[in-house]
């Protein structure tokens, strides 16, 4: 699929194209409303609104805004795209889809440019702390999330959070995939840090599924 992506958009990669086929087995409904957090260029916002009724796309960094925007607009889908964060975020949707910044980074500053798509922290978990805490106000009853992250920054830890907040939760999907540009580089604090095992260079890719049910 071709895409606008404007300086610093995060190009769709191994992590995305796991998430879509997650979205694809979610049974999403023509009546539906979904929402896609950190959409990037917007993939899985299109994805969403082939099948959705309403769709509604929120990032950050403004290139991926602007970005988002048109590659909705070229193919005629209705999709709302956002220039805000989680915390903008008031509505309650069907399914939310969120491929957040995971990657573990020295740096204790906020990211910028480029970076905001990846740097989330020592331990890569910021904005996933963040996602698992507010999932059960994101979404309708028998609504769905969709969370891929890596495994260096703990998938038992979003599993349980998420089921701490009253969430029947799985990892639906796994794939494994050698390490990209980012974390090639970072590989040395990955490993002083306990990451990964001195030479690893690959990680586990995971797509988390968290239902809210009715109780």
């Amino acid at each position: 699929m071709w895409l606008l992506r404007l300086p610093g958009v995060y190009r769709p990669q191994a992590d995305t194209r796991l998430l879509l086929d997650g979205l694809r087995d979610a049974g999403l409904g023509h009546r539906a409303r979904a929402l896609d957090l950190y959409t990037g260029s917007g993939i899985a916002a299109i994805a969403a609104a082939r099948r959705a009724r309403r769709v509604t796309a929120v990032d950050r960094y403004l290139p991926a805004v602007l970005s988002a925007r048109f590659n909705a607009r070229v193919r005629g889908l209705p999709i709302q795209v956002r220039h805000g964060d989680l915390t903008s975020v008031t509505e309650r949707f069907d399914l939310v889809t969120a491929n957040p910044p995971y990657v573990p980074c020295v740096a204790p500053e906020p990211p910028y440019g480029a970076s905001m798509a990846w740097d989330a922290g020592p331990d890569g978990r910021h904005y996933l702390d963040q996602l698992c805490e507010r999932a059960p106000d994101l979404l309708t009853v028998g609504g769905t999330m969709l969370i891929v992250h890596s495994a260096l920054c703990g998938v038992g830890q979003t599993v349980e959070s998420l089921r701490d907040n009253g969430l029947k939760t799985s990892v639906v999907a796994r794939a494994v995939e050698p390490f990209g540009p980012v974390l090639r580089e970072r590989a040395a604090y990955l490993e002083d840090a306990g990451l990964i095992a001195p030479g690893e260079r690959t990680e586990e890719l995971v797509v988390i599924r968290a239902d809210r049910i009715e109780r």
